[in-house]
């Protein structure tokens, strides 16, 4: 079963695939990777599958993903990978990167969260967008938000930018703005170094460890604007989690953002260029006091009901083309029939 550390994504598509009649889900542990019998591989963040928390548990593990790998490739099993982001993972040793491009090789099937990602698939890839929250967070207390509180939350990462986003904070110059950061930092000197750059101003506040539902939650929900300031986005996750609690966000201006932005309406996403600003922050909130949204953001193509039913498509596919069939226009005609895009590279 699923952890309460459990990325929610992961989670929900669990809770999809199980209520799919033609589908028997394996929830993935090394002994049952190597020994068991099943038809399709669904790998997200193959780095979680080989890296541990220490350098003996980490070879440990490779040395399974290596036995997880050689049983997929010399059974010929379909091997499904769900790309969320663009770029490899960073700080790849030589073993590690070895084994990520093992799973390069052995990819039967790309899954790609939005069209601009599938340029960076491999042989043949079909866009599942990536689900919303709505449902996972109703069991939640919805909290009233509080005027002029920006809020960032999740995972603290360089590339996420909240460094750049607590200095711009203290440069803005709308009356009465509060800036909150919930979430755990990457490393020790990060932490140290988000403190060191708020100094005593009494208008930033930190809560630096992992959230609970019930934390996110409330945390989302005292905001007026929860701004990701990412250096890089391709996807996010804290978007749609912000959007699905009904909460406005900024965001870097990007294809991927752009077209979130007409896909939820208007008054929901507002677009910064390049690093976060204060300029940037007092005109987000600014435009968003003149004109707040007046329904709630469009999320229909992101429902649940709909993504186990375009997973078990896409590993019929993958299975498809493990057993040598040619990627038809029929094929195609099928799945989108099913309300699922593709893109496939074809031969």
């Amino acid at each position: 079963m699923p952890r309460p550390t459990t990325n929610p994504y992961i989670a929900q598509l669990a809770q999809s695939l199980t209520s799919e009649p033609n589908c028997d889900l394996l929830l993935f542990s090394f002994a049952g990777a190597i020994f068991r019998k099943y038809d399709a591989f669904h790998v997200h963040w193959p780095e979680v599958i080989y890296r541990g928390s220490s350098p003996l548990k980490s070879l440990r593990r490779q040395i399974l993903t290596a036995g997880i790998l050689t049983r997929i490739q010399l059974t010929k099993t379909a091997l499904v990978r769900t790309r969320h982001n663009i770029a490899r993972p960073s700080g790849l040793n030589r073993r590690e990167e070895f084994l990520d491009r093992w799973f390069d090789r052995l990819t039967t099937l790309d899954i790609c969260l939005n069209d601009a990602a599938e340029e960076t698939a491999t042989e043949r890839s079909m866009v599942i967008p990536h689900g919303h929250y709505r449902e996972w967070f109703t069991p939640a207390i919805h909290i009233s938000q509080v005027r002029g509180r920006l809020t960032y939350f999740g995972l603290i990462r360089r590339y996420k930018g909240v460094d750049g986003l607590v200095s711009s904070f203290l440069g803005t110059l709308t009356p009465g703005l509060t800036l909150s950061v919930s979430g755990n930092p990457s490393t020790p000197s990060l932490k140290e170094e988000l403190i060191s750059r708020a100094g005593s101003d009494s208008g930033v506040s930190f809560d630096f460890k992992f959230l609970s539902d019930t934390e996110l939650v409330s945390v989302v929900t005292l905001a007026e604007l929860v701004i990701l300031p990412y250096l890089f986005m391709h996807n996010s996750g804290a978007a749609l989690a912000a959007l699905s609690l009904n909460r406005p966000v900024l965001v870097p201006d990007t294809e991927v953002n752009r077209a979130l932005s007409q896909e939820v309406g208007p008054g929901w996403i507002y677009l910064f260029d390049g690093v976060i600003t204060a300029e940037a922050i007092d005109a987000a909130i600014l435009a968003l006091r003149a004109e707040p949204p007046v329904v709630e953001p469009n999320l229909d193509a992101r429902s649940w009901e709909t993504m186990g039913a375009q997973h078990v498509s896409a590993f019929r596919v993958a299975l498809g083309l493990k057993g040598g069939s040619v990627w038809s226009q029929e094929m195609e005609t099928h799945l989108r029939q099913l309300g699922v895009r593709v893109g496939a590279r074809h031969d």
